[in-house]
């Protein structure tokens, strides 16, 4: 099918790579407008090509999530652009680890600025934009398996995923009498250029050769390989598109069988 978000205006944080570049993708050629947000003053070189691709369709705007007082000129900004906004894919995160023992507040203030504060912020705003424009709209929050269980390396990022999840059953109450839609993505370990990052403090603190995490955890997924960001992209079509129109406050696994709900 195609064509399935034509006339629509998707915003998507953490738009400069990854997920959030391959998900702006799908969205373009199902035929939305795209609005790209990332921190960096100027676009990546992904977003560039996504500009490139789709002319006056796709435009980019720099926000830091983790500056609260910003995120309502951003959504200003957006619909300014390309209308009003009818799709939020909430993608912005960061990712650290240390022992349980070892970690410390700066690594907490900074998982949780980012992934908690910021994605909720970034939610607000867009949501109380739909309710004054009185769009029926979806928000997509990206949560992610860490959210589903503790890891003893992973303690604040785990926490801060799964905060999302429980802010996507929330936010799903208390926007479905404007018919608004709030639902999440829970991706597994998925082949991002934030992986080379992952897998290095893997190293550091399991004593292992680079690339031996990766290895490890492509392996023990039920599929037997790591996914890759298309693989989060038909998720998101679907939940943003009207095939979805009475699926709210869920979050779907997308992680090749991991994890079981």
């Amino acid at each position: 099918m195609t064509h399935r978000l034509a006339n629509q205006h998707a915003l998507l944080t953490g738009a400069g790579g990854g997920i959030g570049a391959a998900v702006a993708r799908a969205f373009a050629l199902q035929g939305a407008r795209c609005t790209l947000v990332d921190r960096d003053d100027k676009p990546s070189p992904e977003a560039m090509q996504l500009m490139a691709d789709f002319g006056p369709a796709v435009q980019y705007i720099a926000c830091d999530v983790t500056e609260t007082a910003t995120i309502k000129g951003m959504v200003t900004k957006a619909v300014d652009g390309l209308g009003p906004i009818h799709t939020l894919f909430n993608n912005a995160a960061v990712f650290d680890m240390a022992p349980l023992l070892e970690s410390n507040e700066a690594m907490f203030d900074k998982l949780f600025a980012v992934n908690v504060k910021g994605a909720f912020f970034v939610m607000q705003a867009v949501l109380q934009h739909m309710v004054t424009s009185g769009t029926r709209g979806a928000v997509i929050n990206m949560a992610s398996q860490a959210g589903r269980r503790g890891e003893a390396l992973v303690s604040h990022y785990c926490a801060s995923k799964a905060a999302i999840v429980s802010y996507t059953q929330s936010a799903a109450l208390a926007m479905a009498p404007n018919h608004i839609r709030v639902n999440g993505i829970s991706p597994g370990v998925i082949d991002t250029p934030m992986w080379a990052h992952v897998d290095s403090l893997f190293a550091k603190y399991e004593d292992l050769p680079l690339g031996e995490k990766k290895k490890q955890v492509g392996l023990a997924v039920p599929l037997g390989y790591m996914g890759t960001p298309n693989d989060i992209c038909g998720a998101a079509v679907f939940l943003a598109s009207q095939e979805a129109s009475y699926i709210t406050a869920q979050t779907l696994n997308v992680d090749g069988g991991s994890v079981m709900s």
